[in-house]
């Protein structure tokens, strides 16, 4: 089956943030993102609104909506920090999603300090205050990945907590594959092994962060890969190759 590209628009709303007014228009590239062939669309609010902003996920979500139809599915996917408080005029990503309903809330262990995501969750840790978070969301009709590493005892607890699918964390894929071919090989021998286990399970198995269309290549033959969120790579390619064909090529790729 073709693996699903859903376009992180975080890149596109940061260029707009660095000045005054609404240039680039975030949605205007949402629909450009949908015109080109993906199959939806990510944001990733954060409380200190660095990027995607909660009004934008509200834009988004109708969006999506009003353009999904029975012959051309579209998805929406709100990634966060579940734990992070409300701030200022961000309601914390729970009540966002339960207002927004998107198809897809992937919930990520991030904080203000990190750049972007770079780890999975900790279930041993965080499984127990996550699963009634997680009931919440699926009770509402939202289906919950969660952001996780290649760990096979991690990916059990995603089960046995509730999630409907993991989104493997892909930047140490992503590494591995700029120093070798080998160590690319080992490090996506990993994934396939998590993926697999979650496939076992019946998890649904989504993949993210420093994906482009060179790794892409190698990363596409994951076991069940359903879903790929790919943003900053094709925020950068379509400076070199324009922001349509740039999501035509990763579509290409994800269907071949």
């Amino acid at each position: 089956m073709p693996i699903a590209l859903s376009v992180n628009l975080n890149k596109i709303a940061l260029i707009r943030n660095s000045r005054e007014g609404d240039f680039p228009n975030v949605e205007s590239f949402g629909l450009k993102s949908i015109a080109a062939g993906a199959s939806g669309l990510t944001v990733h609010p954060r409380p200190d609104q660095r990027h995607i902003r909660p009004n934008d996920t509200r834009l988004l979500a109708l969006m999506v909506k009003r353009l999904s139809s029975q012959e051309k599915p579209l998805e929406f996917n709100i990634e966060g920090n579940p734990f992070a408080p409300a701030r200022d005029n961000y309601p914390g990503l729970i009540p966002l999603a339960l207002e927004t309903m998107p198809n897809q809330c992937t919930l990520v262990p991030d904080s203000d300090s990190q750049k972007t995501s770079d780890h999975g969750f900790d279930l041993t840790k965080d499984g127990a205050a996550l699963a009634p978070l997680i009931a919440q969301l699926k009770n509402a009709g939202i289906r919950v990945s969660l952001f996780m590493d290649p760990d096979l005892e991690q990916i059990k607890l995603a089960k046995k907590i509730g999630a409907d699918r993991i989104e493997l964390y892909t930047g140490p894929f992503a590494a591995a594959y700029e120093e070798s071919a080998e160590a690319a090989q080992a490090v996506f021998e990993q994934h396939s092994a998590a993926a697999n286990l979650a496939l076992e399970l019946g998890l649904g198995v989504n993949a993210g962060h420093d994906l482009n269309l060179e790794n892409m290549t190698l990363y596409r033959d994951l076991p069940g890969l359903q879903e790929v969120s790919i943003g900053h790579a094709l925020t950068v390619d379509a400076l070199f190759l324009g922001f349509d064909t740039a999501v035509a090529a990763y579509c290409t790729i994800c269907k071949a």
